[in-house]
C-alpha cells in the first residue's frame, strides 16, 4: 500500500487521484485543497487524512468542522506521504513542489507550472536531495510511456496532441468568445483556467515548455498537432522515421495512477524514462474505429501557443513572466474586464518588456510580482482606452 498526499484535492487532478486511491487501496497521509470546504470534509470523512490545508480566511470555520488537523500552508502537506501528488494549479504550486522534493519524495507532478518556470532549480533539488518526478498529465505520461525501453538519443522529435478546444473552426471573429462559450470544452473537463488556457492553446504552450525540460530534448523538436478526438495524446517520432503513438481513453485516471506508480522509479534528471509499472485499474474500451486527424495548429489563430515558445526560445526568467501573465489575463478575461483577444495581447506586451536574469528562487519572485503588476496595469489602463501610457516597471 503506497501513502500519498495530495496538492490540489478538491479540484479536477485531485479529486480524480482520490478515486484512484479509492481503487488502488492508497493510504491518503493529507490533503491540500483551497476553498471547497464541503467536498474536503466529505475527502476527510472517507479518507482520514492525519493532516490538511485550506485557505488562511477559512482556517477556523474548517477546526470547528473537521475531526483532524488543519493548517492554512499547502507546504506542510508536502511534508507527508510516500508519494506526493503536485496538483495545486498555477504558480501557486511551485512552493509545495519544493518542499516535496527538499525532503527527497517522489512526486507525481500535475502543475506544469513548476516545472515551466523553475526546470533547472528543480532539478538541483532532485540530485541534491534524491527524490523523483513522474509526469501526470495526459501527454507527459503519454510521452513517458512511449519511450520506456528506448534511448533518448534515438528520439527525432516529440509531439503534443491537442483537441483545439471550442474554437478550433469557429466563430471566425473571436473578439466576440465570452467566458461562457470559452469554458464549453468540447472534451475535456477541467477547471476554468485550465480549460480557458486550452481554448488559447496557452495550455498546450506549457505543456511544450514541460516537455522540453522534462525530456530534455530541444525545443525546436517539441512539436503539437491538432485532434479534436482526443484519443492520440502523444507520439514519439525516432531517427529511424518510426513513430511511436499512445492512444487511450480521453480521462485522467490512468495517468494519475501511472504518475503515482511510477514515481519511486521515475526521472531522475531529464529523459530518465525507467521501467513502467503495471495500473491496475478497471478495464475500459474505447472506440478505434473512424478518423484519427492529425492537422497543424493555426498559429494566427492561436497566437498564445508560439508566445510560448518565444519564452522557451529567451529562457532565464521569461517562462516565468509569461506563466505570471496568462494568469492575470484570464482572471481578468473571466471577469469580464478584458475580451478573448486580449489575453494574447497582454502576454505579448509583458513578455516584450520581460528582463534578462539568471534563473533563481529569488529571480522567480521577482519577475512573478513584476510581471503581475505590469499585467494589471495594462488592464487598468485599457479599460479607460489608452493602453499606450502604461508605465513600465523595472524589476
Amino acid at each position: 500500500m503506497k501513502s500519498i498526499s495530495i496538492l490540489g484535492s478538491t479540484g479536477s487532478i485531485g479529486t480524480q487521484a482520490l478515486t484512484v486511491a479509492r481503487l488502488r487501496g492508497y493510504r491518503v497521509e493529507a490533503l491540500a485543497a483551497g476553498s471547497n470546504l464541503d467536498l474536503l470534509e466529505q475527502q476527510v470523512e472517507e479518507f482520514k487524512p492525519e493532516l490538511v490545508s485550506v485557505n488562511e480566511n477559512l482556517l477556523e470555520r474548517a477546526r470547528s468542522r473537521l475531526s483532524v488537523k488543519v493548517v492554512a500552508d499547502p507546504c506542510e502537506v508536502a511534508q507527508h506521504g510516500e508519494v506526493v501528488v503536485g496538483a495545486i494549479p498555477g504558480l501557486a504550486g511551485l512552493a509545495s513542489t519544493r518542499v516535496a522534493l527538499e525532503r527527497g519524495a517522489a512526486l507525481a507532478l500535475a502543475n506544469k507550472e513548476s516545472m515551466v518556470v523553475a526546470a533547472s532549480l528543480i532539478w538541483e533539488l532532485v540530485a541534491q536531495f534524491g527524490g523523483r518526478i513522474s509526469p501526470v498529465d495526459s501527454e507527459h505520461s503519454a510521452l513517458y510511456q512511449c519511450m520506456v525501453g528506448e534511448s533518448l538519443e534515438d528520439v527525432h522529435e516529440l509531439i503534443l496532441t491537442a483537441s483545439g478546444g471550442p474554437f478550433r473552426e469557429g466563430p471566425q471573429d473571436l473578439s466576440t468568445v465570452t467566458p461562457q462559450k470559452a469554458l464549453n470544452h468540447p472534451t475535456w473537463n477541467m477547471g476554468a483556467k485550465v480549460t480557458i488556457d486550452s481554448s488559447t492553446l496557452m495550455n498546450k504552450g506549457l505543456e511544450v515548455l514541460e516537455a522540453h525540460y522534462l525530456y530534455g530534448l530541444a525545443l525546436e523538436r517539441v512539436k503539437v498537432l491538432i485532434h479534436p478526438r482526443s484519443v492520440i495524446h502523444a507520439l514519439v517520432r525516432f531517427r529511424d522515421g518510426n513513430v511511436k503513438a499512445h492512444l487511450g481513453k480521453p480521462s485522467m485516471q490512468m495517468p494519475i495512477q501511472y504518475g503515482i506508480e511510477a514515481a519511486s522509479i521515475s526521472m531522475r534528471f531529464p529523459g530518465d524514462v525507467r521501467g513502467a509499472p503495471r495500473p491496475e485499474l478497471p478495464f475500459t474500451d474505447f472506440d478505434l474505429t473512424g478518423t484519427l486527424e492529425l492537422s497543424h495548429p493555426d498559429l494566427n489563430r492561436f497566437p498564445c501557443l508560439e508566445l510560448a515558445y518565444e519564452a522557451g526560445r529567451r529562457g532565464g526568467v521569461a517562462p516565468c513572466a509569461l506563466n505570471a501573465a496568462d494568469e492575470i489575463a484570464v482572471e481578468a478575461f473571466l471577469a469580464g474586464k478584458m475580451g478573448y483577444l486580449d489575453i494574447p495581447r497582454l502576454i505579448e506586451y509583458v513578455l516584450e518588456r520581460c528582463p534578462t536574469l539568471s534563473l533563481s528562487w529569488e529571480s522567480i519572485a521577482q519577475t512573478d510580482a513584476w510581471a503581475r503588476e505590469m499585467a494589471r496595469e495594462w488592464i487598468s489602463v485599457k479599460g479607460l482606452g489608452a493602453r499606450a501610457n502604461v508605465t513600465e516597471k523595472s524589476l
